[in-house]
């Protein structure tokens, strides 16, 4: 398994509960095929530079999973036909390796 990190735009007329619904259902998808959710951050509403399909603004909602590399396809698909959703990426987590810090003599 790999771990993966997800931005999604959601569009900002959802009230909080259905924020917190989309935000279960994706979680169960993330399970369902085998993976599993290791954070969970709601960045808030931010406006946009630019109209994103006639919209100024979204809800950014961050998640960090892990799962197999043939989950990608799975979740881009559901993110393209999910009709709140207006943004949606995800990229392979970089695992950052700390060397330890020299002694000091």
């Amino acid at each position: 398994m790999r771990t993966y990190e997800t931005v999604t735009i959601v569009k900002p007329q959802l009230s909080d509960t259905e924020v917190a619904q989309f935000v279960t259902t994706v979680k169960e998808l993330v399970a369902k095929h085998g993976g599993e959710v290791t954070s969970e951050e709601k960045l808030g509403r931010r406006k946009f530079t630019h109209d994103v399909k006639h919209v100024r603004d979204g809800f950014y909602l961050y998640l960090k999973f892990k799962a197999q590399p043939n989950f990608v396809k799975i979740w881009e698909d559901t993110m393209k036909l999910n009709e709140k959703v207006l943004r949606s990426m995800v990229m392979l987590a970089n695992e950052v390796k700390v060397k330890p810090a020299p002694v000091a003599k």
